[in-house]
């Protein structure tokens, strides 16, 4: 390796440690390190100005594909993400103006009504509802919406939302794995290898639902204690305070179409040709037209230092990027492997999925996709196994950790907002067992599939 690898590496696993103490909030971490990464990876190790132009990618922004792609579903790969940065600031103000309107509590009241106000029954059925909407819509919104109605919905019930929340996420990340649109890395594998909508969820799907009938029984042990101990409330006065859940019935209304059409606006992108940063922005817009008066008071409750956070953790990893740490991680598979299917399943799995828990899954997938295609070339290995091991690998491998996906950091920042911290610690004690379970299962499917 050489030096540039070298601080890449160190700045990356140092700001890894930091985030994990738990000392210093998140976001000055990443940004410190990536600030370090511009100034000692890219000017001082590389002399690169072209490295900061790529990792900053700024330019990215004022280009057409970066709106509107014509139909074709693309995704961008190097450095700062501006399409996911700008779409979840999108849906943070949709829901927050649905919040201010009141369609959480009203839900919530419903659901508990639906369920006899039992949370374990509210549990099993929120993990289900994150795999099916995370299918068709980005996970990012998935969990935005169903972590804010977890968390009322806990404040009426009195029950712990972490655990929910957790669930949620894995269950959306799994979910996702199951569809083309459903997670990005699936977007530059498909597009790559020309597959379909239909050919993910025939070969990653039934993995897919086999792993999410396990995983929500594993949910279900681990947690049914923690949920069992929910305090249903007065009936009575809850049906005397629930004229008041919606103070404003225009507000309600607007908002609520506005989730409706952010909606069909994620399911038919790949139709219409709008990326998530189009959607973001009109969803957005719409919601603070909407909101009248509250349109300052909505802009102030968006979590910003969750958006920092990615922009500088999106910078570190384009230094491992720029540098070829991610190539050279990925072209240790080729020389271990041998040839052999088995093995070669195995490692493009394991090593995706660990990949995956600690930096951003896009960069590797697009990483990846050359190598997996080198490797069936030249050893033999069918091509299409390849690229569904790759797609499992880097969307399930995600859950792992608190920083592995964006869904997880989502989630997670939602429930500190609220006064719910889930640590480092408390995570990966429930999340890192889920994810080895859930890959075991898919490399015996792949092997029984198509080895």
């Amino acid at each position: 390796m050489n030096l540039a690898q070298i601080l890449a590496v160190v700045i990356f696993l140092v700001m890894f440690g930091l985030i994990i103490s738990e000392k210093i909030e998140r976001h000055i971490i990443t940004l410190a390190a990536g600030l370090l990464t511009i100034l000692a990876v890219f000017v001082l190790a590389m002399g690169s100005t072209e490295a900061i132009k790529e990792t900053l990618n700024l330019h990215s922004i004022f280009t057409l594909g970066f709106w509107y792609t014509g139909g074709r579903l693309e995704a961008s790969s190097t450095g700062i993400n501006w399409e996911t940065i700008i779409f979840i600031a999108g849906m943070m103000v949709m829901v927050e103006g649905m919040a201010k309107a009141g369609f959480f509590r009203w839900l919530c009241i419903k659901l508990a009504k639906l369920v006899n106000y039992k949370p374990v029954a509210i549990f099993i059925a929120f993990m289900f509802m994150a795999a099916i909407l995370s299918m068709f819509i980005d996970s990012i919104t998935v969990i935005l919406f169903l972590a804010s109605a977890t968390i009322e919905l806990a404040r009426i019930l009195k029950f712990n939302p972490v655990p929910v929340i957790m669930s949620e996420i894995f269950c959306a990340n799994l979910g996702g794995s199951s569809t083309m649109c459903g997670d990005p890395p699936n977007i530059i594998i498909g597009t790559s290898f020309g597959y379909s909508f239909g050919d993910f969820l025939r070969n990653t799907g039934s993995i897919a639902f086999v792993c999410l009938i396990v995983i929500v029984i594993y949910f279900y042990i681990v947690f049914k204690k923690q949920l069992s101990n929910g305090e249903k409330p007065d009936l009575e006065a809850m049906e005397k305070d629930s004229a008041d859940l919606i103070p404003d019935k225009k507000a309600f209304a607007l908002s609520s179409a506005i989730f409706g059409l952010a909606v069909v606006l994620l399911i038919s992108h790949a139709k219409t040709g709008l990326t998530v940063s189009t959607i973001g922005v009109v969803i957005a817009v719409l919601m603070l037209i909407a909101s009248g008066k509250h349109a300052v008071d909505i802009l102030k409750l968006v979590d910003y230092k969750t958006l920092l956070f990615f922009v500088g953790l999106f910078i570190v990893v384009g230094g491992l990027e720029q540098t070829g740490v991610l190539t050279l991680i990925a072209g240790l598979i080729g020389s271990v492997s041998g040839g052999n299917v088995y093995i070669m399943v195995a490692i493009v799995l394991w090593l995706s999925a660990i990949a995956s828990a600690l930096v951003d899954n896009i960069p590797f997938a697009a990483t990846m996709v050359p190598v997996i295609r080198s490797l069936s070339a030249t050893m033999g290995v069918d091509l299409h196994t390849l690229a569904w091991t790759l797609a499992m690998g880097t969307d399930i491998g995600g859950s792992a950790t608190p920083i592995g996906a964006s869904a997880n950091v989502v989630g997670i920042a939602v429930a500190k907002k609220e006064g719910y911290s889930i640590g480092w610690g408390k995570y990966c004690k429930y999340l890192i067992p889920a994810t080895v379970l859930v890959i075991l299962i898919t490399m015996l499917m792949l092997f029984a599939k198509y080895c």
